[in-house]
């Protein structure tokens, strides 16, 4: 639940508080079970003070500035970023532009602007590395604190799935390798992917099968090719679905799609607006041998769901 009265802002400049806040700098792609924990109880101790909260994102991510990176590289869109921040109680949300501009930004002059802008009087992370060169860790942080008037809270307790530490990367790896347990379990829910409904060839609907067809955006991560089961979210109603991510081999796909069955559902929703949910990887994409085999394998894949939607 997105929190009621947050602020959003796009540039750290554009805010200007007049009480004390407790802050955390970071990129928070995903917003895991990590990212969660830390956030709650810097929200916890807060409250507990009657201090205001704020995090400072920033987007596009300092790794693709800084390594010239492309393509699919985030956990999800920036707009549901923030969603998932304001549903912690966060009251202010920054999200900054990382260019490299920024990147050349000092530690000390980042930290004066935080405490400028934000009154800031704690800040709160994991691990430290603030400004050019990540110069500003934790001990760095102490020394300006003591010169501004904030402390600094270390969060050093990991937070663990199957004894293992979530982190962002191990939900990169999940996904690669179609692992929905593992993806969901170190974010504290199922890996969502949204889009408006588009017009495909609509092979489906002519083999029996009808799919919302969506492309997703560019620069998201997407589970490894195959069959998924999943949720899908049309107009505030949850349908179980059989999803399929790939290029359609069968039929001389080309480009990488995401197509859903819903069970049960046959309506006229191009142009919708729609939130998949990957749960449960069915198998992986292949080639069939011929029309008949593939339809054959999608009745199979649907009946896999509802069984498992049953179940659940």
């Amino acid at each position: 639940m997105v929190a009621k009265n947050y602020q959003r802002f796009d540039y750290l400049h554009e805010v200007n508080v007049n009480g004390p806040t407790y802050v955390a700098v970071g990129v928070f792609d995903g917003v895991h079970q990590g990212h969660r924990q830390l956030l709650q109880s810097m929200v916890a101790a807060a409250r507990a003070e009657g201090a205001g909260t704020a995090v400072l994102t920033f987007f596009p991510h300092p790794r693709a500035v800084i390594q010239k990176l492309s393509g699919r590289l985030y956990l999800g869109r920036l707009e549901e970023r923030v969603e998932l921040l304001a549903a912690e109680g966060i009251d202010i949300i920054i999200t900054h532009p990382f260019s490299e501009e920024v990147r050349q930004i000092q530690a000390a002059e980042f930290v004066r602007q935080l405490c400028t802008h934000l009154q800031m009087s704690q800040i709160w992370g994991g691990s430290f590395s603030l400004g050019y060169n990540r110069e500003g860790n934790a001990d760095f942080l102490r020394q300006m604190g003591s010169e501004w008037g904030f402390t600094v809270r270390e969060a050093l307790q990991l937070v663990l799935w199957q004894g293992e530490r979530v982190s962002s990367s191990r939900i990169r790896q999940g996904l690669a390798a179609g692992v929905m347990d593992e993806v969901t379990g170190c974010l504290g829910r199922p890996y969502q992917v949204s889009g408006t409904v588009v017009m495909g060839d609509q092979r489906g609907r002519t083999i029996g099968f009808p799919t919302a067809n969506l492309y997703p955006w560019e620069e998201q991560l997407l589970p490894a090719n195959g069959v998924y089961a999943s949720y899908a979210w049309l107009n505030g109603r949850r349908y179980a679905a059989a999803t399929n991510v790939g290029v359609r081999p069968t039929v001389d796909g080309q480009r990488l799609t995401v197509e859903a069955h819903l069970l049960d559902f046959d309506a006229d929703i191009y142009g919708e607006p729609i939130r998949l949910e990957f749960v449960h990887r069915l198998r992986s994409e292949r080639k069939f041998a011929g029309l008949e085999e593939l339809v054959n394998q999608i009745g199979a894949d649907v009946e896999q769901v509802r069984r498992w939607a049953a179940a659940g």
